[in-house]
């Protein structure tokens, strides 16, 4: 099974194992299957909502049980980022949830309302109840040379209902009003909390799972850790297919069960031209799909063409059927 070649498993959490507050199907199981094993596993978050206690409270109360120090959250990564390059009790501008302003307190610094409190620093997270007025004080502030610190750039969130505007979102706000760039992005696709969550669990051959190409991929790719995609959030086929070499997966599944199968069955490229149903014919610098089975392992082929430049065309009926649910079209 692809897990027994890992000593630790480290998930994203929105859209790996849960949509906002619900479990995704077969999460508790696949947890409660790696515990059994005896395998490690950590989550890693760029969600800056909930503090480390209150993520493992929420997933216990799904069914998957976690203790705090294996959660890594980018709103404690933020905060801690923070206490090494400031005095101690340095006045911080929070934008964001009750989590991050917390997590910016008990490190030891001074969360303060705007920018006539002159603070030496601004942290943004995601929060639900993030609006004008504190991003305005947010700009006025780094206008005046405070340091920015955004937790993480996650355009959306996934839920039930479809993504919804993420950190990312409220973050071009502001780098829409000032013209610049944050002076720091904390969370993935940044490898800090892979790399952390790894050395915390004195892993040496972890395996990151997650469900966005530019985040926890690319995070996973920078770390130098082999990732899986789950296909049960934010990416989906087209994406995987588009993907720059900064963002593929070692693997990919449509949900966690990969983790309990055969790690060459989630290979990336798949090997061949001939997988479960499906069948690859290149000639001249292109290509035709024939035949039917899983789509996942069509997904596996296809990779293989389109991250080389090869065009491919679909011959079958099951093929047409499968581009046009993905809603893809060869370049």
């Amino acid at each position: 099974m692809l897990a027994d070649e890992h000593d630790l498993v480290i998930f994203d959490l929105d859209g790996v194992i849960y949509l906002i507050d619900k479990p995704i199907d077969g999460a508790s199981a696949a947890v409660e299957k790696l515990r059994a094993a005896g395998t490690p596993v950590a989550y890693a978050t760029n969600n800056a909502s909930r503090r480390a206690a209150d993520v493992a409270a929420l997933l216990t109360g799904m069914g998957v049980p976690a203790a705090p120090d294996e959660v890594l959250t980018s709103a404690g990564a933020a905060a801690a980022v923070l206490a090494q390059r400031l005095p101690s009790g340095s006045p911080v501008l929070v934008v964001g949830a009750e989590a991050l302003r917390a997590e910016v307190r008990d490190a030891g610094l001074q969360v303060v309302d705007g920018a006539d409190d002159k603070p030496a620093a601004v942290v943004q997270g995601y929060g639900p109840d993030v609006g004008w007025r504190v991003l305005a004080e947010a700009a006025l502030s780094i206008r005046a040379g405070a340091t920015w610190v955004a937790t993480n750039t996650d355009r959306t969130l996934p839920s039930p209902r479809g993504p919804l505007p993420g950190n990312g979102s409220l973050v071009a706000v502001i780098r829409t009003a000032l013209d610049r760039e944050p002076d720091l992005i904390v969370g993935k696709p940044e490898p800090a909390l892979f790399t952390t969550a790894a050395s915390l669990s004195k892993s040496e051959k972890p395996l990151a799972v997650g469900d966005r190409l530019d985040t926890d991929i690319q995070g996973a790719v920078g770390a130098g850790m082999p990732s899986l995609l789950v296909l049960t959030g934010v990416s989906g086929p087209a994406d995987l297919l588009a993907a720059p070499p900064e963002q593929r997966p070692t693997y990919v599944a449509a949900d966690l069960s990969g983790l309990f199968r055969p790690a060459a069955e989630s290979a990336l490229p798949a090997e061949g031209d001939d997988v479960d149903g499906w069948h690859l014919d290149r000639h001249d610098g292109s290509a035709i799909l024939t035949g039917s089975g899983d789509p996942v392992a069509a997904l596996r082929l296809l990779c293989g063409a389109t991250w080389n430049g090869v065009r491919v065309q679909a011959a079958s009926p099951e093929a047409e059927a499968l581009f046009e649910t993905w809603g893809w079209k060869a370049a």
